[in-house]
C-alpha cells in the first residue's frame, strides 16, 4: 500500500486533523505520515 501524507495547517484545530486520521483508519490506510509536524513544537 502506498504511504499517505497529510500536512495540516499550523492554525488547524485538533478536531479536523483527528477526523482525517479516524477516516483514514476506517478506510484501512496503514501507512500514514504527518508532514511538517515540527511547526507544532513550541
Amino acid at each position: 500500500q502506498p504511504e499517505f501524507h497529510i500536512k495540516p495547517n499550523k492554525d488547524a484545530g485538533y478536531e479536523p486533523v483527528a477526523m482525517v486520521l479516524a477516516e483514514s483508519q476506517r478506510l484501512g490506510v496503514t501507512k500514514l505520515g504527518i508532514v511538517g509536524s515540527e511547526q507544532f513544537v513550541q
